[in-house]
């Protein structure tokens, strides 16, 4: 888990999750660049349209989320340690 944290094309991940990983920077990235055949790779690799919905909205989500704490100050609590601390 770690690993993917940290970069997750050297995570040694399959080809679906590395494809998931892929549509999932480039809507948190450069989301005006997104088009059908983004919705096709992941097709190819085995997920239905609903898996892609959820998966469109997880990172939707996260992308909000990150932008409102950021707009807005939010600081991490101080009891959750950083990812990878032990």
């Amino acid at each position: 888990m770690h690993a993917i944290a940290g970069d997750w094309r050297d995570a040694g991940l399959g080809e679906a999750d590395q494809a998931l990983c892929r549509f999932a920077v480039k809507l948190t990235a450069s989301q005006r660049e997104m088009g059908p055949g983004d919705i096709d790779e992941l097709r190819s690799h085995g997920f239905d349209d609903r898996a892609i919905h959820d998966a469109t909205q997880v990172v939707g989500y996260f992308n909000y989320i990150t932008r409102v704490a950021d707009a807005l100050g939010v600081e991490p609590e101080d009891h959750i340690r950083p990812w990878g601390a032990g």
